[in-house]
């Protein structure tokens, strides 16, 4: 069993309680408009144009597959940010026992390891193995996931975290598929079944000015979530136009009163955990 994965990094205090390892699973089916990340979204289609780019050599075309050498790589990114297919060529299928090799180097200093993306549960066979030996080690886990594969019937899988930090993009099931390409009916059922099953540690929405309902979206998501445990985190983002494709989204940075605003409308909801960043 091998995943494929964009990068692991070795200590996060941002990916849930504690210091934490998180890797990042690379594939995504949704294509967010203002993604962060959009290198993780595709599969390298090993179109070779980032290899005549490459300032070190570090990429090469061999037998029609890009190689990415590690060793000589000075990570400038230069590929992400030339590459057309929103994929990078440095993901790397890993087996279970190389990313566990990554994971104690730094096991004494960790908590446990978030599993994120792209979108981790894209590859929940992978994902079974490798939780399955991590919890061993008396780590815990948890999966940073935009909740579109029905969760509800991934027992197995779901038995094995600990918690899940969820995406709710948008309330409005148009708006969502404009800013994903997906629907949300998928999303709300999975954010339901986690409450239910006390596996839910955060709602997460990101405050998208000009593009998004924000308003409408922080009043009915901090509904919901009142309506299931007022006691689960609400993380309000702002939109920061950093690593976004540019020419498909435009919108700015909310302002803080815009903010404050929205933290007051979630809390005069019932929401007892609400933290803006």
């Amino acid at each position: 069993m091998r995943g494929l994965v964009n990068k692991i990094i070795p200590f996060s205090s941002v990916d849930g309680p504690g210091n934490r390892t998180v890797i990042f699973m690379q594939g995504c089916n949704f294509n967010c408009l203002y993604c962060h990340n959009p290198e993780t979204i595709n599969v390298c289609n090993s179109c070779g144009i980032c290899v005549s780019k490459c300032p070190y050599n570090a990429l090469m075309l061999k037998f029609g597959n890009v190689i990415w050498d590690k060793n000589i790589c000075k990570m400038c990114d230069l590929c992400l940010q030339i590459c057309k297919n929103n994929s990078s060529p440095k993901a790397t299928y890993m087996s279970v026992d190389e990313v566990l090799k990554e994971i104690n180097k730094v096991k004494s200093f960790i908590s446990g390891i978030t599993v994120s993306g792209g979108e981790c549960t894209l590859q929940s066979e992978f994902l079974v193995d490798l939780f399955k030996k991590v919890k061993s080690m008396g780590l815990t886990v948890f999966i940073d996931t935009n909740a579109s594969i029905p969760l509800y019937e991934k027992k197995e899988l779901v038995d094995l975290i600990d918690m899940a930090m969820v995406d709710i993009k948008a309330y409005d099931f148009k708006e969502h598929k404009m800013l994903t390409g997906k629907g949300n009916d998928v999303v709300i059922e999975n954010v339901k079944y986690l409450a239910k099953i006390n596996k839910l540690y955060e709602i997460r929405t990101v405050i998208v000015p000009g593009v998004l309902n924000n308003y409408y979206n922080v009043d009915m998501i901090s509904k919901l979530l009142v309506s299931l445990n007022s006691n689960i985190r609400y993380k309000i983002i702002k939109y920061r136009p950093i690593g976004v494709r540019k020419d498909i989204i435009d919108s700015c940075v909310p302002s803080e009163d815009m903010m404050e605003e929205l933290l007051n409308l979630a809390v005069k909801n019932g929401c007892e955990n609400v933290i803006l960043v």
